[in-house]
C-alpha cells in the first residue's frame, strides 16, 4: 500500500515504467503510486473521448488515494487529456509527456528527425502544434508502431522477436534521411537495445523520463512539496492483471516487485 498523498504515475500499461524509473532515480524519498490501465491497453488505436474519460477516472482515482501530484507517463493519454485533467483538478501538480521533438531538432545534422510513436499520439492536434512549435524547419517523419507497445506488453523486449519486428521501421526512416530518433511512446525505451542495434551507435535516440522526472522535481520543489525523509516506497496496481504486471514490474525495473488489483468501482 502507498503512503498517504503519494505522486501518481499513470499509463494505458507497463510503458509508463520506463517513466516510474526515472522519476525513482531522481526523487528516490518520494512515494509512488504506478497504475497501469490494463484492462484497456494499448490506448493509440482508441478514439481521444475514450482516452480522455479514463484519464479522468484514474485521476479522480489518485485523488481519492490522496495523490498530491500525477504524472500522465503516456504520450495518447497526455495529448488527449491533460487539458481536461487540469481543469478537473487545479490542485493538483499534473505532469504529462511529450515525444522529444526540441532536442532531436537540435541534433540532427540532416534537418531530418524521426518519431516512433503511437497512431493516437500521431495524429492528435497536440502534437501537430508540438513540431510547429519546437521545429517548424524540420522534416519530421512519423513511424505508427502499436506493435511494438503489445510487444513490451508481452516481454518481449530482447531477442530475435524485437529485433525482427523493429528492423523495418528503423531502416525505413534512416533510408529516408533521418539523423536522430525520437521514442514517441513510454513503451520504447524498453527496445531501446533493440531499436539501438538497428539504428546503429551514431544515431541518437531520445525519450522522455528524464525531463518529466526533472519537471516533477522543479513543481514539487516550488510548492514546498518536496519530501526529505526516505527511502520512499512503491505501490504498483493494475486494472488488469496484477500478476503480469508483477513479472513486468520485476522485469523491467530490475527489482522484486509485487502488483494489486485497482478497486473494481474504477476499472
Amino acid at each position: 500500500m502507498a503512503a498517504p498523498h503519494p505522486i501518481g504515475v499513470y499509463d494505458s500499461g507497463v510503458g509508463g515504467l520506463s517513466v516510474l524509473r526515472a522519476i525513482r532515480d531522481a526523487l528516490p524519498q518520494e512515494d509512488l503510486l504506478y497504475l497501469a490501465d490494463s484492462a484497456h491497453v494499448p490506448y493509440g488505436e482508441k478514439s481521444q473521448d475514450y482516452v480522455q474519460q479514463r484519464s479522468l477516472a484514474i485521476a479522480d482515482y489518485f485523488v481519492s488515494r490522496q495523490a498530491r501530484a500525477m504524472v500522465v507517463a503516456c504520450n495518447t493519454a497526455t495529448a488527449a487529456a491533460i487539458a481536461a485533467l487540469r481543469a478537473r483538478h487545479p490542485e493538483l501538480i499534473i505532469i504529462g509527456v511529450e515525444p522529444a521533438i526540441k532536442p532531436a531538432a537540435h541534433l540532427t545534422h540532416s534537418g531530418v528527425v524521426g518519431v516512433f510513436a503511437t497512431t493516437g499520439t500521431l495524429a492528435s492536434p497536440k502534437f501537430a502544434a508540438l513540431v510547429q512549435r519546437e521545429a517548424p524547419e524540420i522534416r519530421i517523419l512519423f513511424r505508427p508502431c502499436p506493435e511494438w507497445v503489445l510487444l513490451v506488453e508481452q516481454r518481449e523486449i530482447s531477442g530475435p522477436k524485437a529485433a525482427q519486428a523493429v528492423a523495418a521501421p528503423v531502416r525505413e526512416l534512416l533510408d529516408q534521411g533521418a539523423d536522430a530518433l525520437v521514442l514517441g511512446c513510454t513503451h520504447f525505451p524498453f527496445l531501446r537495445e533493440a531499436i539501438a542495434a538497428a539504428a546503429g551507435p551514431t544515431v541518437p535516440l531520445l525519450e522522455t523520463g528524464g525531463p518529466v522526472a526533472r519537471r516533477l522535481r522543479h513543481q514539487l520543489q516550488e510548492r514546498g512539496w518536496l519530501k526529505t525523509d526516505g527511502p520512499g516506497t512503491l505501490a504498483l496496481e493494475t486494472t488488469g492483471d496484477p500478476a503480469a504486471l508483477a513479472r513486468l514490474g520485476a522485469q523491467l525495473l530490475g527489482l522484486p516487485a509485487q502488483a494489486t488489483q485497482t478497486p473494481a468501482h474504477w476499472r
